[in-house]
């Protein structure tokens, strides 16, 4: 259980959304820009935030991706399965298509206990505890300090867009 890229971008780009002021739609390009990731992937992923009921989205000269109402709570679990699917958590670490406790791998047993713990972790992290994590500036969802990033892409600045 380890997470994919899809799934690291989502978390990345909620949190991201969830630093921004309320009710402030934020471009997709603005989101991409900041994280370093691919803009048109990024939209992918973010339509797949929106089906699932965590963005909304607008269309527009001042469209952009909101974080809806409520979503603050949402745990990082949840955003995993709304990525990856309901079978995150079943998943062979191994890849193999039949693991339990009847058919192991060599690695089931030393990993089970881990699991079980990691999901315990992920159903305790929400969206507003990330993101008041890093609000604090003692942590970041980039590769890149927020110091050495241009002032226009920095959380809580909004870049005028002309599209």
């Amino acid at each position: 259980m380890i997470l994919s890229r899809t799934s690291q971008y989502a978390i990345q780009a909620l949190i991201y959304i969830a630093l921004q002021p309320r009710a402030v739609p934020v471009l997709n390009r603005v989101v991409a820009e900041y994280l370093g990731v691919p803009p048109p992937y990024l939209a992918k992923v973010m339509q797949t935030l929106v089906r699932g009921g965590l963005l909304d989205s607008f269309r527009g000269r001042q469209g952009g991706f909101c974080l809806r109402e409520g979503c603050r709570k949402t745990t990082l679990m949840q955003v995993l399965t709304l990525v990856e699917g309901s079978g995150l958590t079943e998943t062979c670490v191994l890849g193999l298509k039949v693991c339990a406790d009847e058919t192991a791998c060599p690695m089931h047993a030393k990993w089970k206990p881990i699991k079980a713990k990691i999901v315990a972790l992920l159903e305790t992290q929400t969206l507003d505890t990330l993101a008041r994590a890093v609000n604090s500036g003692k942590y970041r969802i980039n590769d890149l300090p927020a110091s050495i990033l241009p002032s226009a892409a920095a959380p809580g600045r909004r870049r005028r867009s002309t599209d």
